[in-house]
């Protein structure tokens, strides 16, 4: 199992209440349901065919320099573009009249990013809305600089250190929460030398993978064997082995970081177990037993001490039904996920019953220390994967189930999502996503978490239904992390949701609702509960030609704090101490149940 893949690679297990996606329109960077609340009636364009001249200038944040060679672009139109001149001004000639949509770009520089940090928003941020009229005013761009992680890895045999892999992490804003996600990975060259580049300013920790000076031998060795390969151990920058004490590197726009590692030879012992299920069947000697994700780890996992998982890789040998690894000294934990139809079944019952067409889960884990020989003999018990139901719950305020809301929710699918995120240092896994059948309200969903502490956020995949409550047992999860412990069954768990919600239309002052010639103006707006809550309620752009007033539905009622900003800001806005940092303390409002709420947003002076 690759550490490149250790970035809390999505970190999240998405638990599905539902047979559907969340909608379309609740992708980040928009709010749920954003829509004008009295847009303007289409009338002619008296300017079309119009043709217009669009100039500017184009600067580098960092230095507040002119950028030159800068390619400003109309999009969608190839044409029309053109290179920044040696004082960063740019001209475009015979652009139509009216809203046009403008991209700036030079290589080793970025344009404003997106205001959350979502996989499906890492690209070069939002274009600029630019409204061109026949008298045009200067547009003023600027481009950043991007960043650069360097260095060299050391091999204490002095050998040249080649196609030693690593991996740099991120500390990126989920959710409202900072987590550790993977930004990319790479390899050193024949000087043992490795580039990043290309990077936005932000915090980052790096690491190497395992590295073996050739292929484990496969072959099973007697017990007290000193059998040992050579290889190197993964290190955090600079040479720690576990996240907790790796050096954060914190970079700038436009800033490059020195990052040199020294990797030390030492032998790695090989690890063997035998896995038994239930009935006391050795695992894979029967061609119904199959591989499965260990919560959401891979199907073998080499986890420390704690139950944090690690980048040395372990794997299945199917011919002599066992698993097996290689690993220098230390502490650690083997956990294996497998599944069988005839787990349950012993003696006679299994031998008079079909299998099941349905594998059950199974889990299971070793305990061990590699302490300068190998180590064989484990026995890992599986039994069955450690789960809970999430069960849902209706608070309905207008009678029957047939004469709410939810009814039409439960009929086009889509109700509610739950995520879960690692709330610290970097671990394997990918989303594991499990869909129940909404109609069913018997039929709770199950979710399935890997050991660890993961933060839980809520959506709703219906904007006239709201979250109501997210309970596990007596942890209040908006404030505390769900604890998972190898191999203990999680907390009952129950979602309510909500029919009497409530609205928030926000609007612009009227200086700042035209949607005048030049570069437009947007805002990132957060709409923060005052109280504790799992819902998520993801960043929104607001803008002029977007309409001056818009309509937020789908909240749950009680009292919020608005925060406006004229750029993209990423706000960590779980953290009351990030809150409590803001220049400005926001605007309150409070959201009565079944209403609509108005806030005229007071925009900060540009």
């Amino acid at each position: 199992m690759s550490l490149r893949q250790l970035a809390t690679r999505s970190l999240c297990a998405a638990v599905w209440l539902s047979t559907a996606m969340l909608p379309a329109q609740e992708q980040p960077a928009t709010l749920q349901s954003l829509q004008p609340i009295a847009p303007q009636a289409a009338t002619a364009n008296p300017t079309a065919g119009v043709l217009a001249t669009v100039h500017g200038v184009v600067r580098n944040t960092a230095t507040g320099e002119p950028l030159p060679r800068a390619l400003v672009e109309i999009e969608g139109d190839a044409e029309t573009g053109t290179l920044t001149d040696g004082e960063g001004r740019f001209e475009l000639s015979d652009v139509p009249v009216g809203p046009q949509t403008i991209r700036v770009r030079k290589p080793g520089f970025h344009d404003r990013p997106y205001a959350t940090e979502d996989l499906d928003y890492q690209g070069g941020g939002p274009a600029h809305n630019v409204l061109v009229a026949a008298e045009m005013p200067d547009l003023d761009f600027a481009l950043g600089p991007n960043s650069a992680i360097h260095g060299h890895v050391e091999l204490s045999t002095g050998d040249p250190a080649k196609g030693i892999a690593l991996a740099l992490l991120k500390l990126v804003i989920r959710n409202g929460r900072a987590v550790w996600m993977e930004e990319r990975s790479t390899k050193t060259n024949e000087g043992g030398a490795y580039h990043f580049a290309g990077l936005l300013g932000g915090v980052y920790a790096l690491f190497t993978e395992p590295a073996l000076e050739s292929e484990p031998a496969v072959a099973v060795v007697a017990p007290g064997a000193k059998f040992a390969q050579a290889g190197y151990p993964s290190v955090f920058y600079p040479e720690a082995r576990e996240f907790s004490g790796a050096t954060l590197i914190r970079l700038k726009d436009g800033s490059q970081a020195e990052a040199n590692l020294r990797l030390t030879l030492e032998p790695f012992y090989t690890v063997t177990a035998t896995a038994v299920l239930p009935n006391g069947r050795r695992f894979g000697s029967n061609p119904s037993d199959a591989l499965s994700p260990f919560g959401m780890l891979g199907a073998v996992t080499v986890m420390d001490a704690a139950g944090h998982s690690l980048a040395y890789k372990a794997q299945f040998d199917q011919a002599k039904q066992i698993f097996q690894a290689s690993l220098p000294d230390g502490t650690y934990i083997l956990a294996a996920g497998a599944a069988s139809g005839e787990s349950k079944r012993t003696g006679l019952e299994a031998s008079a019953k079909s299998l099941s067409p349905d594998q059950e889960p199974l889990a299971g884990f070793a305990e061990f220390t590699v302490d300068g020989h190998v180590v064989t003999s484990l026995r890992i018990p599986l039994s069955d994967a450690p789960s809970e139901a999430v069960h849902l719950r209706l608070a309905l305020s207008i009678g029957p189930l047939d004469q709410s809301p939810i009814r039409v929710a439960m009929r086009g699918g889509g109700l509610v999502a739950i995520t879960a995120t690692a709330t610290e240092g970097p671990m394997d896994g990918s989303p594991a996503q499990i869909t129940m059948g909404i109609n069913e309200w018997d039929q709770p969903g199950m979710i399935r978490l890997s050991p660890g502490a993961f933060w839980i956020s809520t959506r709703v995949g219906d904007s006239r239904l709201c979250l109501d409550s997210f309970t596990a047992g007596g942890v209040n999860l908006a404030r505390e992390p769900l604890n998972v412990a190898l191999g203990a069954s999680l907390p009952p768990m129950e979602v309510t949701v909500r029919d009497d919600c409530a609205k928030l239309a926000l609007t612009l002052p009227p200086t700042l609702s035209e949607f005048l010639p030049g570069d437009e103006p947007f805002y990132t707006v957060y709409v923060v509960p005052d109280f504790d809550t799992t819902a998520d309620i993801p960043p929104m752009n607001v803008h002029p030609s977007s309409g001056a007033t818009f309509t937020v539905d789908g909240l749950t009622p009680g009292n919020y704090h608005v925060y406006i900003f004229d750029r993209p800001v990423r706000l960590e806005y779980r953290n009351p101490a990030a809150i409590a940092a803001l220049p400005t303390p926001g605007q309150a409002v409070t959201l009565t149940a079944g209403s609509t709420s108005n806030l005229v947003l007071e925009v900060p002076e540009r």
